[in-house]
């Protein structure tokens, strides 16, 4: 047995998963760019067009690209993912409070 023989429990995509995962996410970066490009929208409405694409361009890769799902092998990676996400939500959330807090205080 050579050293690629052993995957262990990994799932491997299909070349149709890749093609669907390739379009999704390719779709997922033309939209922000026509919103952002266009000026057409509001500025909050692009800015969460910008986040909302994103967040879902993270989810294609992680389960297209990176086959991360919700099967009995993968719950600690997802567990792992989940909580990466809790500490940088925390990290952004926290840093806008503190930068929205100075500007408020040195302003007024």
């Amino acid at each position: 047995m050579s050293a690629h023989d052993n995957h262990g429990d990994a799932s491997h995509g299909s070349v149709k998963s890749y093609l669907i995962g390739f379009v999704l996410a390719a779709v997922l970066t033309i939209i922000p760019f026509w919103a952002v490009m266009s000026g057409g929208m509001s500025p909050l409405a692009t800015g969460l067009t910008v986040v909302i694409t994103a967040v879902l361009q993270v989810l294609v890769h992680l389960v297209f690209f990176l086959h991360l799902d919700g099967s009995k092998g993968q719950r600690m990676n997802v567990a792992a993912g989940l909580f990466t996400l809790l500490v940088i939500a925390i990290i952004v959330v926290g840093t806008l409070w503190v930068m929205w807090n100075m500007n408020y205080f040195m302003m007024h």
